[in-house]
């Protein structure tokens, strides 16, 4: 299972956007998705259609005008990555199963791997739910150095 662009990129942006917010006083300029697009090196015009969806599912809040940007619309510790990848529309599930309750072979039936897949997409989503944008910010994923 991939997880395409769309989420992939979601979460950078996210990240970026709280990282940087976090950065910045109380009261100051909201972020410009331009600002991101290059941190990231993301496409502009990606970064808006992205923001438009997380602006719709309430995650981020846009301020026009001089100074205007993005900001979230929760903290970085209430907002979590599956959230985000769900607000872009990226499916966490791991079956060629379209419709729910329906099977993925030709007369409807579940295919033998069929409860293993959903299980796994559980799960994924359990984990990605588990994970805030707080904990990429503060470091919780950055690489460990190999014991001596």
């Amino acid at each position: 299972m991939r997880l395409s662009t769309k989420g992939r990129y979601a979460v950078m942006a996210m990240a970026d956007l709280a990282r940087r917010q976090a950065a910045l006083a109380e009261g100051d300029r909201a972020v410009t998705l331009a600002e991101i697009a290059a941190r990231q090196q993301i496409s502009l015009s990606y970064l808006e259609q992205l923001f438009a969806r997380l602006r719709r599912r309430g995650l981020v809040k846009s301020l026009r005008g001089p100074g205007g940007g993005y900001r979230l619309a929760k903290s970085a510790e209430e907002t979590n990555i599956a959230d985000i990848v769900l607000a872009v529309d990226e499916p966490l599930r791991a079956t060629r199963c379209g419709v729910q309750g329906k099977g993925c072979m030709l007369k409807g039936e579940r295919c033998i791997t069929h409860d293993l897949w959903e299980d796994m997409g559980r799960h994924l989503h359990s984990y990605l739910a588990s994970v805030t944008l707080a904990d990429l910010v503060n470091g919780r994923f950055a690489p460990h150095e190999a014991a001596a």
